[in-house]
């Protein structure tokens, strides 16, 4: 069992105060000590194996003094108010460090933790003697009151992760803040640590349990908190997502120092201290204290780890390139409402899809486009996986149905009976009215929800649920037709089909692209349309670029293709060109 000082000064290090930064909200306390008692000199000194070490001081430069004939030692020893008139006439403390720097006058009053031990003191010190008076004694205990309150309140009260022991993100952002106080300009470096992928999160909270999680991050912290020791502060951002800070070096260096890390981390597994595989991955972030926010260093060294996870590395640095595309992705989002309310960014082409029995155009893809003032052309697959989880999506789909409609109601009074295949998100489905607004949009047009046609992804599908299948339903019930878009390449596909409420499949371009020249690939498209058919299903295949692909797929019975043998995406008047060019 700890003997009484071993337990005090344990409780000291669980606090995680000492050789921590200035703070301002303990230095407020020190300035208002150094008023109220009229003294050029205060201080919070804790009490530390061989040292009286200072959280927030005034009227002095050094840190710390020894804790050998130390008044504030003799505070924390006594855990009552000491008051000193004058050193020099102490048999105790007249050769002591305090006095030999000049000091005559010290109070101090214990800093008590709810449990009894004592920290340290609240001391006010002066260059002359002085008496102190029982309404100041009475000042300088509810001064230490303060002070430990707001030692509670970080580590109690929202500055300290119950599950680990561990600062949390509010308490790097104040800590960043003092650092930038205490050391302005100099660089450091943010390290980054996701023990486990944040998407495989939810399948283990659902197949081991939230205890399980709980386990896996408390080992985690205490696994990093060895490694990186107790010099630098480890603080837990939630789930197993940790980050602390170390000296600036070379990229290279810190790639291997995080590499390092990571492999303790591992080691977590092969001494089965978990009972699951982890792969952490650490991102890494060069800052310049007082010149780089919390949150920017979140979102860098994030992005630098989600980087290095998808180029298969355990650690990397961000870099200029990473800046650049995190750039480019806020102005993509940030831009995005203003091209919606214009007309003169966002347009639709429309790739034609044929019948394979009779070579005739059937209907065809709207495909959104996006013509950026200051980027130029943007791929649709760089811009709409930023914005379909986020409120944007809501609108971008609707603008995408309305246009789409608005064509196919033009081509329908021009006598062009054509069928608009329109793509919407799984999370379109699950908003309570968009069948709703779908119809109203086909009423306003005149058009008849036959001429439409609505495409989610297989993979979008799935795990959506009864919403989105009641969706579903409700559309096939107006009259409206449902293609599983990309089919084949879902985690389930196969077995997943006959469970979504839909009237055609599209077999994804990456296994028609090759179609003819493997037959393998060709084995397994023609299994796929015989089953889609058997089922009731109607087949198209998208990205046919070969006359060989074309004929393969009308022996099988595919019943439309389309892709760039026939035709690429077009604006409508091109299209419109194309389909006369078909006519002749």
């Amino acid at each position: 069992m700890k003997n009484p000082e071993q337990a005090r000064l344990f409780a000291l290090e669980q606090l995680n105060l000492l050789d921590t930064t200035p703070s301002e909200s303990f230095d407020r306390i020190t300035r208002m000590a150094s008023q109220l008692f009229g003294v050029p000199i205060s201080a919070v000194s804790l009490t530390d194996t061989n040292r009286q070490w200072f959280k927030s001081r005034v009227g002095v430069d050094h840190q710390e003094i020894p804790r050998e004939k130390a008044p504030c030692a003799a505070v924390c020893d006594s855990a009552e108010i000491v008051v000193i008139p004058d050193m020099l006439d102490s048999n105790v403390y007249q050769d002591s460090h305090l006095a030999n720097t000049g000091i005559r006058f010290y109070a101090g009053a214990p800093l008590t933790t709810r449990e009894g031990q004592t920290l340290g003191a609240m001391c006010v010190l002066g260059r002359e003697p002085r008496e102190v008076t029982e309404q100041e004694r009475a000042t300088l205990v509810d001064l230490a009151a303060m002070v430990m309150s707001q030692i509670e309140l970080q580590h109690a009260f929202g500055r300290v992760d119950p599950l680990t022991g561990l600062a949390n993100s509010g308490q790097f952002d104040e800590d960043l803040q003092d650092l930038a106080l205490d050391a302005p300009g100099e660089r450091r470096a943010a390290l980054f640590t996701e023990v486990v992928e944040a998407s495989k999160l939810s399948d283990l909270h659902r197949t081991m349990g939230p205890a399980f999680l709980d386990e896996l991050t408390r080992v985690s912290a205490q696994c990093l908190q060895e490694a990186i020791g107790r010099d630098s502060p480890l603080y837990h951002l939630g789930g197993c997502k940790f980050i602390h800070l170390v000296s600036a070096d070379s990229d290279a260096r810190l790639v291997d120092h995080a590499l390092r890390l990571r492999k303790n981390l591992m080691d977590l597994e092969s001494a089965r201290e978990v009972p699951v595989q982890v792969q952490p991955v650490i991102g890494i972030t060069s800052i310049l204290l007082g010149e780089t926010t919390s949150s920017d260093i979140l979102r860098s060294a994030h992005a630098a780890s989600l980087d290095a996870r998808q180029m298969g590395k355990g650690a990397g640095a961000f870099s200029s390139a990473l800046e650049e595309r995190f750039q480019r992705r806020s102005m993509l989002l940030s831009d995005i409402g203003r091209a919606l309310d214009g007309d003169d960014e966002l347009y639709l082409v429309f790739q034609p899809r044929v019948s394979v029995a009779t070579g005739f155009c059937q209907g065809a893809e709207a495909l959104l486009r996006w013509r950026h003032p200051v980027l130029g052309e943007v791929s649709p697959a760089e811009f709409i996986p930023l914005i379909e989880n986020t409120p944007m999506a809501r609108s971008l789909t609707a603008w995408v149905v309305c246009r789409a409609i608005h064509q196919a109601a033009l081509w329908h009074r021009q006598g062009k009976k054509l069928r608009i295949s329109i793509n919407v998100s799984a999370t379109n489905l699950e908003e309570a009215d968009f069948t709703q607004r779908v119809l109203a949009e086909l009423h306003q047009a005149r058009l008849p929800s036959s001429a439409i046609e609505l495409e989610v992804t297989e993979s979008a599908l799935i795990g959506k649920g009864e919403a989105a299948a009641s969706r579903l339903n409700e559309l096939i019930a107006a009259g409206i037709l449902i293609a599983i878009d990309d089919f084949g390449t879902g985690y389930s596909s196969l077995s997943y089909l006959h469970e979504i409420p839909a009237n055609i499949v599209k077999i994804d371009r990456c296994f028609i692209t090759h179609l003819g020249e493997d037959a393998r690939t060709q084995s397994l498209v023609g299994s796929m349309i015989g089953m889609a058919h058997e089922l009731g299903y109607s087949v198209v295949a998208e990205g046919v670029e070969s006359e060989a692909a074309l004929a393969c797929l009308g022996r099988m019975g595919c019943n439309e293709v389309q892709g760039y043998l026939l035709a690429k995406p077009l604006l409508p008047g091109a299209f419109e060109a194309w389909l006369a060019e078909q006519a002749l």
